[in-house]
């Protein structure tokens, strides 16, 4: 890595931001037509935006891009599968890539629960929600929700399986649970499919789906690699009403024993 990559991995997120400075002061001084309160404070965020997103941009293509297809490699690696035994060609089954769906679970699990816009929205529903939704609760819910869509993920990159039937199957499930889920929990639900799919997560998820299909024989890398993200997207939701339909059944099995 030299000065001229972060030099330029600067200037490129300094052209990505522009757009955002520029519509927000033509809003702010031509139609509010108001100075900006606190422009200094506001300045010195986007230079910390600028600062915290080139140094992101670097962390990823140096360690997180490279590290989903190394462990996709790894974990693929017939040598790996069948401990030393020799390969082959055509005898591997899909249950033989067993560690690769426990460790798209695990990484589903680990990156959600890092996922900083999932947290600012968890903090923001137990706050109006007024202690009603868990933060951590909620956060928890995503995160399984995205493991295991993973690695069903995971298993359709390894099957080969068409995409489209998992995602038809997975929105008529959605589409079930909206009838029963508790209204609360319905629009943060929804909501909790795009936030998962952020700045932690999709840079690990798209390498490693990229990954597989590059190692996995008779995989082809564009119809294959990409997708995984989708997954991720769908099963929070799923997930999260869910927790919320268990916390009612729970909540009025209690109330019904109170009752007696």
């Amino acid at each position: 890595m030299t000065w001229s990559e972060i030099l330029h991995t600067v200037w490129d997120t300094a052209g990505d931001i522009l757009p955002i400075v520029v519509m927000i002061a033509a809003f702010q001084f031509v139609v509010i037509r108001r100075r900006m309160p606190n422009l200094r404070r506001v300045v010195i965020g986007f230079v910390y935006v600028l600062i915290g997103l080139s140094l992101f941009l670097l962390g990823l293509e140096q360690a997180l891009f490279p590290l989903g297809r190394l462990m996709a490699t790894q974990l693929t690696d017939p040598g790996f599968i069948y401990s030393g035994i020799e390969h082959v060609a055509g005898v591997i089954h899909w249950a033989d890539y067993y560690w690769v769906y426990i460790f798209a679970f695990a990484i589903g699990f680990s990156t959600t629960i890092a996922e900083p816009s999932l947290m600012a929205v968890a903090i923001k529903a137990n706050q109006v929600s007024g202690g009603a939704i868990r933060a951590w609760g909620l956060r928890i819910a995503v995160a399984l929700g995205v493991a295991a869509g993973i690695a069903l993920g995971s298993y359709r990159i390894v099957t080969g399986l068409p995409i489209h039937y998992f995602i038809i199957v997975g929105y008529v499930v959605v589409v079930i649970q909206t009838f029963y889920a508790p209204r609360l929990i319905v629009p943060l639900a929804y909501d909790s499919g795009g936030v998962t799919t952020s700045t932690v997560t999709v840079p690990v998820v798209a390498a490693l789906g990229l990954g597989l299909a590059e190692t996995v024989p008779g995989r082809n890398v564009l119809i294959d690699g990409f997708g995984l993200i989708a997954f991720a997207s769908l099963f929070p939701m799923m997930s999260v009403m869910a927790y919320a339909q268990i916390s009612e059944y729970r909540a009025y099995r209690q109330r019904s024993k109170l009752s007696e």
